[in-house]
């Protein structure tokens, strides 16, 4: 399926301002100001400066927050945005509540023990990440995470992305029966989206240490409906070649 751009300059707006130098320019604001979030539920709150504000929002991280301060600006980051801004982009330190800055150990076994699968979201979520996918919440799809190839005000997303792991590999699972596949795929093509389903191996390798995720796999899987009419007009062109 081809990006979906919203008007005719989006292209060429996404093209001269690629994702990759954004995030370069939010990793070094942050950087030079010593960011520090702190750490509430299953979430992250980060306070920043108007510039990082504007970064913050065309890099689409985490959600603002509104308040009445004028000079300081609060987002909320999901546990797997906050992971990767501290320990993969490295421009963030996060405190707990007593204000100790916590230690990769120490924010992996907080976050996980707010979210059973938080291991396998956040290599799916690094994995795209790293690929200057924009990664954001896919609840409102039936799905873990939708991707955008850029900034969502300059292209729709492409991607409803599923992550299954080992635990997932029962009867239990996501998409183990046709049933699953069906609906899914049916709501995928309402909304004009691709399942990509991601499915996590962890080489034998446990989720209690943050070094676990460097062992981790991904494999990508297109998940799309077979379509009929499309096939009988491929048979066709092939016959009369």
């Amino acid at each position: 399926m081809a990006p979906r751009w919203k008007g005719k300059a989006a292209e060429a707006k996404a093209v001269a301002d690629p994702m990759s130098k954004i995030l370069s320019r939010l990793q070094s604001s942050l950087i030079k100001s010593n960011s520090e979030g702190l750490l509430s539920g299953s979430s992250v709150l980060l306070s920043v400066h108007p510039e990082q504000n504007e970064l913050l929002n065309y890099a689409c991280f985490g959600r603002p927050i509104i308040t009445a301060e004028k000079d300081i600006q609060w987002f909320q980051l999901s546990l797997e945005e906050a992971f990767y801004l501290c320990t993969v982009m490295k421009c963030i330190k996060i405190v707990g509540g007593n204000k100790c800055i916590k230690n990769e150990e120490e924010l992996w076994d907080y976050m996980s023990s707010k979210k059973s699968n938080f291991p396998f979201l956040c290599k799916a979520y690094c994995h795209l990440r790293t690929k200057n996918w924009v990664v954001r919440a896919g609840s409102q799809y039936g799905v873990d995470f939708v991707a955008y190839r850029h900034h969502p005000a300059l292209v729709h997303s492409e991607y409803a992305v599923l992550v299954l792991s080992e635990k997932e590999g029962n009867g239990n699972g996501r998409l183990s029966v046709w049933s699953d596949f069906h609906c899914t795929l049916r709501l995928c093509g309402s909304v004009a989206k691709t399942l990509l389903v991601l499915y996590i191996d962890k080489n034998g390798e446990g989720d209690f240490s943050p070094s676990c995720l460097e062992h981790y796999c991904v494999e990508e899987r297109l998940v799309t409906r077979w379509n009929a009419e499309r096939s009988r007009e491929i048979q066709s062109c092939n016959s009369s070649t």
